[in-house]
């Protein structure tokens, strides 16, 4: 490989919330992190490379969107997903969460109800209550080692919702969505009025032979009634930056969403949000190729380890993303002694899966995107702690 994804670098001392907030969280920082959804891979080199060469002009002034912003974007998007759009219809926002906030904010109105899929990421249904919006709940189905939408109480649920948020691809199941199960979604809103706000920060992180569909991409009706929120931030492990974008092609939703972004002055950008993302999308390819072949084959190294270990824990393989949800029902433990069970025995910091809906309980989730090393004497630690 070209890169170099076995070196361990020292995180401590540079406020990573991955390694600074173990003390805070677990009260101790004697744990492996595994938990937070960043890699301990360098940020891809030419994504930093931008930031110095931006930093030899020792002005920090205010920032516009360059036009090798929208290039990119529309590149990228064209050459992975098939996918044509304009540059009038990107717009800037600081960070999905805040972009999924402001959505909330922009096309519902206080009690109104937003549908989201449990087990998922936690702020689907976090924000939608902070923001005194009714959270409606569609449970996933786990069959056959993998999970499913259940599309009959889809239909059910979805009636009298404003707003469903859908997580394409899914985390933590890092389940890949079909274009039939995508269109099929896209039907029930479209008939019902419902605005799909999709979450694809994992679509860069489909893993081979799965293919990722933008949900706007999908059908007429997913076209005229989404709003797709990506970013490079998880691909090339630059979250820290904040620097995320939303694509809606319906004019009329469109000028509602730029209008209310723009009134709180938070589609303007800082310094390196938009050099950054044109770097990762202009020279991302290999780097992105090496990374996941590194990342798959650690996904094979933990389902391997687990079946020959650790048989009552088994992982939903992941059809995208570095995240795997381990599920621990076999264990026969309550969730409280699970949580001490990877904290005490395994000396692991992870997720624990009820943080994701009710629905999680018995799962944990872990992060793979280290190097094999880490992943190994964290894995070893497991054996341990349950033999």
């Amino acid at each position: 490989m070209k890169y170099n994804f076995d070196e361990i670098i020292d995180r401590s001392h540079t406020d990573a919330v991955k390694v600074e907030a173990l003390a805070e969280r677990w009260g101790r920082t004697d744990l492996i992190p595994l938990w937070v959804a960043d890699m301990d891979f360098r940020t891809a080199p030419f994504v930093v490379d931008a930031i110095k060469k931006r930093l030899e002009n020792e002005i920090l002034g205010y920032t516009i969107k360059s036009k090798d912003w929208y290039v990119s974007i529309i590149n990228w998007l064209k050459e992975r997903y098939d996918w044509k759009i304009s540059a009038n219809m990107l717009t800037y926002t600081p960070g999905i969460v805040t972009g999924l906030g402001l959505a909330i904010q922009c096309f519902t109105q206080p009690g109104d109800k937003v549908m989201v899929q449990p087990p998922v990421y936690h702020p689907f249904f976090l924000v939608t209550e902070h923001n005194h919006r009714e959270v409606v709940w569609n449970p996933l189905i786990l069959e056959d080692g993998q999970y499913r939408m259940d599309m009959e109480n889809f239909r059910k649920q979805i009636k009298g919702c404003k707003l469903f948020i859908l997580c394409n691809p899914h985390n933590p199941g890092g389940r890949v969505w079909t274009k039939e199960e995508l269109e099929e979604v896209a039907h029930i809103c479209y008939e019902n009025n419902v605005l799909v706000v999709s979450d694809e920060i994992h679509a860069d992180l489909t893993l081979a032979p799965y293919v990722h569909h933008p949900f706007a991409n999908v059908s007429e009706e997913a076209r005229n009634n989404s709003i797709v929120f990506m970013s490079p931030s998880k691909a090339f492990n630059m979250p820290g930056l904040s620097s995320s974008y939303c694509i809606i092609e319906n004019e009329a939703l469109r000028a509602k969403f730029q209008e209310y972004v723009a009134a709180a002055e938070l589609d303007s950008g800082h310094l390196f949000a938009f050099i950054t993302v044109a770097a990762a999308y202009s020279n991302g390819t290999e780097w992105l190729d090496q990374m996941l072949a590194y990342v798959s084959a650690n996904i094979d190294y933990l389902e391997s380890f687990l079946k020959e270990y650790t048989p009552k824990i088994k992982m939903i393989r992941p059809q995208a993303s570095y995240l795997v949800f381990m599920d621990c029902r076999e264990l026969g433990l309550s969730q409280p002694d699970l949580i001490k069970f990877f904290e005490d025995g395994a000396h692991l910091a992870l997720n624990e899966g009820a943080m994701f809906g009710k629905e999680g309980a018995g799962f944990m989730r872990i992060n793979v995107a280290t190097p094999r090393s880490v992943l190994e004497r964290a894995l070893n630690q497991l054996r341990e702690a349950y033999r």
